[in-house]
């Protein structure tokens, strides 16, 4: 298990849009925002050597500086549940999560995007990370997307999409041909673009499926491993009234909503990678007919405000795992973690410097 991050000194006061500068520009093409779903912060390109804090004042210059957020999914919401595993996935794991039982949640729901005042229907992808915190103390974090799968399978080349979608500092939005270039150039993104041409902001973030999108190996009490891909499903979650509503922030407003009516449910599944199946390229899509497991239900209860609620501290680094989960080889896996634990320290000494600003 990777080890979890030093703790950070709690904040006290919730941010108010009041008290944030507000950027409300133009996220401008889906592309150019998904380009910040994940970060590039291991290995060489081009002799330079790219570091946490090179990547996220990237992210910054592309999005915006918005002191106390979150670079990346910085829109978003609180919310608060269990796992209720139904032992299925226990040939496979030995963690504990996958035991029959309940095991305690707390997720949050977001856009992809490091401005936190972008309009919810500006992109038609919806995140949702997840801490499940085992009765041992072990913790498994993960990050899910409404997307089925990634654009690019390496760090090189999605710090080429990076670049390409930063604003030209003329108009305030990448250049046109900038991001069509890039796909011309990388053929592997040809999956992500067919889901694009069809993908649409959805009404609501209980209506979504959210996959993995990167492989993990499972391993059980005899050492074996299985690779697999894991994903929910929303179980009788009502989809009507699909079309977004003229509302910047309607995806808040309905959860709240469908909360208040009960708690919200969806199928946890695990897919189980075949022989030859691409394990470390999240650019790949597997075969549909790869065998799933249904490992149990994500029942989600209550939903709080991400300034002041219990997920406000948590960094949702994709390698904090538990005993019986391991990361796969894949390199974004390793760059995403780092990344994330760079913005998690800048974000709350950003907040704990507000904070001790506003004293007397």
């Amino acid at each position: 298990m990777v080890d979890q991050l030093p703790p950070v000194r709690p904040v006290k006061a919730a941010l108010s849009p009041a008290s944030v500068l507000l950027r409300l520009a133009g996220i401008g093409a889906v592309v150019a925002v998904i380009a910040t779903t994940f970060f590039y912060v291991n290995g060489t390109l081009d002799a330079e050597r790219l570091r946490p804090k090179t990547l996220v004042n990237a992210l910054e210059r592309n999005n915006g500086v918005h002191p106390g957020y979150r670079r990346n999914h910085a829109k978003g919401m609180c919310v608060v549940g269990y796992f209720e595993s139904n032992g299925n996935a226990q040939p496979l794991s030995r963690a504990q999560v996958f035991e029959a039982g309940r095991t305690p949640v707390v997720g949050r729901f977001a856009l992809p995007s490091g401005n936190p005042y972008a309009p919810d229907s500006s992109v038609p992808i919806r995140s949702l990370a997840l801490r499940f915190t085992q009765s041992n103390g072990q913790q498994w974090r993960t990050g899910m997307n409404s997307m089925p799968v990634f654009p690019v399978g390496t760090p090189e080349a999605f710090y080429a999409m990076l670049q390409a979608g930063t604003p030209d500092p003329a108009t305030g939005k990448p250049k046109p041909d900038a991001m069509p270039a890039f796909f011309a150039a990388h053929p592997e993104t040809a999956a992500f673009l067919q889901w694009v041409k069809t993908a649409k902001p959805s009404a609501s973030f209980a209506t979504e499926s959210y996959n993995g999108i990167n492989a993990f190996y499972l391993v059980n009490a005899a050492g074996q491993r299985q690779a697999v891909r894991w994903g929910v499903v929303p179980e009788g979650q009502d989809a009507a009234g699909a079309t977004a509503p003229n509302d910047a922030d309607y995806l808040e407003k309905d959860l709240v909503q469908r909360l208040s009516a009960g708690p919200l449910r969806w199928q946890f599944n695990l897919t189980l990678a075949d022989a030859g199946d691409p394990i470390i390229d999240a650019s790949k899509t597997w075969p549909a007919s790869r065998k799933v497991i249904n490992a149990g239900t994500l029942v989600l209860q209550s939903a709080e405000p991400q300034n002041d609620g219990e997920c406000r501290d948590i960094n949702y680094d994709p390698l904090i795992l538990p005993n019986g989960i391991e990361g796969s080889g894949d390199p974004l896996l390793a760059a995403r973690s780092a990344a994330y634990a760079s913005s998690y320290l800048r974000r709350t000494s950003e907040v704990d410097q507000l904070s001790q600003e506003k004293r007397p």
